[in-house]
This record gives C-alpha cells, sequence and structure tokens, in this order.
C-alpha cells in the first residue's frame, strides 16, 4: 500500500491532488504543525531522517523531495498520462516546470516568510531593527522577484491554457504550491491569465477529492 506522509498546509497538498488525478489507491497519515513554530512534528523523523514532508512510503521504499515523489508516482502509474510525450518541445516545457516549482519560485517565497518570522519574534529592544533589515530583504529582493517570476508565469499562461501547452500535466499540479502561496502572500493582482488557472484547477474534482482525504488547506482560497 501507497501512504502519503501528509503534513497539514504543506507541499504535500499536491501529492494527495497527483494520486487523486492518476486513480491510485493511497492511505493518508496526517502529521500537525507545532502551532507557535509551525515546523512538522518530530514524528516524521521517523519515517525520513529530514523530518519533513511529503514523504511517500510504498512497500519497502521511502521517497522524500516533491519533485522526485512526482516523477516517481507518474512513472509508475501514469500510463502515460499527465506527461508529454518524451522527444517534444511540451516534454522539455514539462521538465522546465517541475524543476521550476521548487527551485527558482520557492526561494523567494521562503525568504520573505522566514524574514517576516525573524522581525516578529526577536526580542523586544533588537525588534526595530529586525524588522527594518525584512522589510529591505522584502523591497530590494523578494517582492520584486516574486513579482518577475509571476509576469514570467502569466506571460506563459498567456500562450497556452497549461504549464506544458494545451493539456494539463503533473508541471500544473507542481506548480500549484508556489502560486497558491504567493497567492496568499502578496496576491495575484491583474494577472488574469493566472487567475484564471488557479480557479481551473481549484475546481478539478481530484482536487476537491484531495482536500477532502488531506483535511483543512490554507491555500486553497483564491483570494
Amino acid at each position: 500500500m501507497l501512504i502519503v506522509h501528509h503534513l497539514n498546509n504543506s507541499r504535500s497538498q499536491r501529492i494527495l491532488w497527483l494520486l487523486e488525478e492518476l486513480g491510485v489507491a493511497y492511505e493518508v497519515k496526517h502529521y500537525q504543525r507545532d502551532p507557535e513554530t509551525m515546523l512538522a512534528p518530530p514524528e516524521l523523523s521517523a519515517v525520513h531522517p529530514l523530518g519533513k514532508s511529503p514523504v511517500i512510503t510504498h512497500g519497502d521504499r521511502v521517497i522524500a523531495e516533491t519533485g522526485a515523489i512526482v516523477t516517481y508516482l507518474v512513472d509508475n502509474f501514469g500510463d502515460g498520462r499527465l506527461m508529454p510525450p518524451g522527444g517534444t518541445e511540451d516534454r522539455l516545457r514539462y521538465i522546465y516546470w517541475l524543476n521550476f516549482a521548487e527551485g527558482s519560485a520557492m526561494t523567494p517565497l521562503l525568504v520573505s516568510l522566514l524574514f517576516d518570522k525573524v522581525s516578529k519574534r526577536t526580542p523586544f529592544l533588537v525588534r526595530p531593527v529586525a524588522k527594518a533589515i525584512a522589510a529591505a530583504v522584502q523591497k530590494n529582493y523578494a517582492g520584486p522577484t516574486i513579482n518577475a517570476q509571476l509576469d514570467y508565469v502569466e506571460t506563459e499562461l498567456t500562450a497556452a491554457p497549461w504549464f506544458t501547452g494545451a493539456a494539463f500535466s503533473a508541471a500544473d499540479v507542481m506548480m500549484s504550491f508556489p502560486l497558491e502561496a504567493a497567492n496568499a502572500r502578496i496576491g495575484l493582482g491583474a494577472r488574469a491569465r493566472t487567475r484564471d488557472w488557479l480557479a481551473r484547477i481549484h475546481d478539478r474534482p481530484a482536487y476537491k477529492a484531495a482536500l477532502e482525504r488531506g483535511g483543512p488547506y490554507a491555500y486553497a482560497a483564491e483570494d
């Protein structure tokens, strides 16, 4: 049996969604973040040494990292679905967006989140300095980088309805978390194509089924 070790409000929501799209039977083992630190509980370290989510167990295999899990699931259960044919331009786009999601897209979002947390949790006497540093990072790096990436995504989705072209793929599943997170953090503004894409993925039956299996997911809200 395939088991998804699912942390609330995390990247593992994408794995539940992908499994629903593929129609694969699976079990969910739920883990809750610490309400103060928002970190994963220590129980996840018993599954994988880094104690992070998502992690899946499939027989004797333990597989971590969202991109690796997505690749494993599509390769083993896809039967040619959710991935463009090899040797095509769409396949190259698929590989690109699969890696962009956790590479380029998530980096400035994490930087923004971490500096925001630091500015709020530093001792009172040094908090003004911490807030000034966080504001500078947001203004000079995180904010401009996130907005540049969102503009790029908007242009790409203007050329095609999905990230790999005319057909929905696992690359769209991968891109869901950074775009949902960006929408929650700074908003999508007037980027109509990206807003439309977000509405379409949220309307997919498999996405809704994954929400039922995974439980409350803050990033599912579009505004």
